[in-house]
């Protein structure tokens, strides 16, 4: 039996101390917003916080915060960073399909906690562990100055020169030898 504090409340939990944080969360305390992703720390699904470090949950064990403070998506609001970024990816419209973003806005959170108006560099560093299959990276750099302080037309700015780039592309002839699907 462990205790934990989670989202600043406290959960007995009577699991193996090598079960991973992500598991306990979901199975056992019903939190279900941190999500699975590849099981092996590497896509950033998973992220919580540990005494406001970012962590991958699938991986560490809950041995390793007992007498520490979990916090999870559920809990991030309550926090003033937590909840400037949670305002400003809804206001981006960040989420394409939401399955990796509970983990992007720990890890942008935890960036602005340490960095409060980071530059790209920064935030390309902060964020490398985290991986988006829907490709929202340009909002997500928004969303992320925005929640910094930062104007938030960047984001719309981007991706509509993407959106000009592809469909200036697109008007064009391929290139002579190449191909066309």
């Amino acid at each position: 039996m462990a205790t934990l504090t989670i989202n600043g409340k406290q959960h007995n939990v009577d699991v193996p101390d090598d079960t991973p944080i992500l598991w306990t969360l979901r199975d056992v305390v019903g939190l279900t917003g941190t999500k699975f992703g590849c099981g092996m720390a590497l896509c950033g699904a998973c992220t919580v916080h540990l005494d406001g470090t970012p962590i991958r949950s699938c991986v560490t064990p809950i041995s390793s915060a007992v007498g520490k403070q979990i916090t999870t998506i559920e809990g991030i609001g309550a926090d003033a960073v937590g909840k400037k970024v949670q305002d400003a990816w809804v206001a981006i419209g960040v989420p394409q399909c939401g399955y990796c973003q509970s983990g992007q806005i720990m890890s942008a959170t935890a960036l602005l906690k340490t960095t409060p108006a980071p530059s790209d560099a920064d935030i390309d560093s902060a964020m490398s562990g985290n991986i988006c299959r829907c490709g929202t990276y340009t909002r997500i750099r928004a969303a992320i100055k925005q929640a910094a302080g930062g104007p938030a037309a960047h984001a719309h700015a981007s991706a509509q020169s993407v959106e000009d780039r592809a469909l200036a592309l697109a008007d064009q002839e391929p290139a002579a030898g190449r191909d066309v699907l």
